[in-house]
């Protein structure tokens, strides 16, 4: 069985105060990795997240890449110190032009050719920026591939993991060490790996039910147990790495 099941994995369904706080943690963590002083970040999650919104409320301009398939839907317009530019690749940026760039949403994962995306990353980044990155996790991988009856490639987990979903699209999945070795591969000195959240729904969903102004209690304890490696839980794997 999944740890979440597949219908929920949208962010919607039965499972709402299990991603209330999810987004609640991947805010945070995000607000805490943000550059202190403003700078330029580079936000490549596709467009469909308010990562760039939150950086440049912190104070930061902001390069957002948007997904042609989302681009296609709707007018690119600029916000307030974001720039929205649509493009499959990072071409129009120059050498060492960013201090840092966020790929959430699990770009790293839809994006299969991951090792030239980290690598085209890196080549934006000045000397001393920081790069923030989601991936779905080996666990969630093995365990969509189970519920699918694929049960020969769960053997293959020290080779590349391309899952199928049942809609038809394809993931790519890591291990802590996969994900580790991709950055390192790009030239990133990793800070740390971890699992976006260990709490499990059913926990979350208990603690909440019994008091729902413990979120910000969550979230705190969340972030404070630092699982740093641990592939063991978790539907996504959350990595920081820095260009020396």
């Amino acid at each position: 069985m999944l740890p979440i099941p597949a219908e929920e994995l949208n962010g919607s369904g039965s499972l709402g105060p299990y991603w209330t706080f999810y987004r609640a943690v991947a805010a945070e963590q995000l607000n805490r990795w943000l550059p202190e002083r403003p700078s330029v970040l580079l936000d490549m999650s596709g467009g469909a997240g308010a990562w760039g919104a939150q950086a440049a409320r912190s104070g930061h301009r902001v390069i957002e890449v948007i997904d042609f398939r989302l681009a296609a839907q709707g007018k690119l317009h600029d916000v307030d110190k974001v720039r929205q530019i649509r493009a499959d690749d990072l071409g129009f940026l120059p050498d060492e032009s960013v201090d840092a760039v966020v790929a959430e949403e699990r770009a790293l994962s839809v994006e299969l050719m991951a090792e030239s995306a980290i690598k085209d990353m890196a080549r934006v980044l000045r000397p001393g920026g920081r790069a923030l990155v989601c991936v779905d996790s080996l666990v969630l991988g093995m365990a969509i591939l189970a519920e699918q009856n694929y049960w020969a490639h769960l053997c293959q987990t020290g080779e590349v993991m391309l899952v199928p979903w049942p809609d038809g699209s394809i993931t790519r999945c890591f291990s802590s060490i996969q994900l580790r070795e991709l950055l390192a591969g790009a030239g990133l000195e990793v800070e740390w790996v971890r699992p976006r959240t260990v709490l499990s729904p059913s926990t979350v969903d208990h603690v909440l039910a019994s008091d729902s102004r413990a979120l910000a209690w969550l979230v705190r304890t969340e972030l404070e147990a630092h699982p740093d490696d641990d592939d063991t839980v978790g539907i996504h794997l959350v990595a920081s790495a820095k260009k020396v």
